[in-house]
């Protein structure tokens, strides 16, 4: 039985219909952005949630949309144990988390290992905006040495943390700095970067080419409309980058998606 069903005799029709099938499952705790028709129902609808999801014990609602440079929305506590520490388990990694102090996409967990597979042992790679880890520790599991860079204190402690206990933490190296620091603060180039750009911070691509040694690899990720993705890739080319891969991993708001680009420095 969906969700939907579950509250059918419970909200009314004419407001179930702004109810999204659609929401955030970050280890135990669910993460719904319910819609204001919907004000007078979300206790209801957090249980109910909790009786159809087993694996469920904590329900949030996002209160605002992400603020700040930490991305980090105001979660409103609307059932279940109420903590908002979790264990995130994907791929055989566990990440421990405050979702309420850190950013986590949960449904980036393919393209995180899309991009670890193609890392082989003894690379350099850089993570940036490395958040609490779930760019930085795939690849260091294969064998490569990791520097992530993070602003949020917060995250660099949940990093620090996942490294350790993902038995990694000799070949990540965490660094409590700002991204757009990175080439003035490293002074040295590396085979790869992953890059998962927060959004309208694209220009910290200009930064990379002195950050990667020749055919190094940037996995770069950019939210945008799909007609503007044609001449973002030109434009990457006549600055010297090979295209390798363009993909839309996910839909952000209305024709708005977040593309991953893997770019080849020659």
């Amino acid at each position: 039985m969906g969700l939907k069903e579950r509250l059918r005799g419970v909200v009314p029709e004419e407001r179930l219909v702004h109810l999204s099938r659609r929401f955030h499952v970050i280890g135990d705790i669910a993460i719904l952005s319910l819609h204001p028709e919907l004000e007078g129902y979300r206790r209801e609808i957090a249980i109910a949630l909790l009786e159809q999801c087993g694996n469920v014990h904590t329900v949030f609602n996002k209160a605002s949309p992400l603020q700040g440079e930490r991305r980090i929305p105001r979660l409103e506590l609307l059932a279940g144990r109420g903590s908002s520490t979790t264990i995130h388990k994907e791929y055989g990694f566990r990440y421990h988390l405050d979702v309420q102090g850190v950013f986590f996409n949960s449904h980036l967990g393919h393209e995180r290992m899309r991009v670890a597979g193609e890392v082989r042992a003894g690379e350099e790679v850089l993570v940036l905006f490395a958040g609490v880890g779930p760019f930085a520790i795939p690849p260091a599991a294969r064998g490569a040495r990791v520097v992530a860079l993070e602003k949020s204190p917060n995250a660099c402690y949940w990093l620090a943390r996942n490294a350790r206990e993902n038995g990694v933490d000799e070949r990540v190296a965490v660094i409590n700095a700002d991204a757009f620091g990175a080439a003035i603060l490293l002074k040295r180039s590396f085979d790869r970067a992953v890059v998962p750009t927060p959004y309208g911070m694209d220009r910290i691509v200009d930064s990379l080419p002195g950050m990667l040694k020749k055919g190094g690899v940037v996995h770069f990720y950019t939210f945008k409309k799909a007609p503007e993705i044609e001449g973002l890739v030109r434009s990457y080319q006549d600055l010297g980058w090979k295209l390798l891969l363009c993909r839309r991993c996910g839909n952000v708001a209305p024709n708005v998606s977040r593309w991953a680009l893997d770019l080849q420095k020659i």
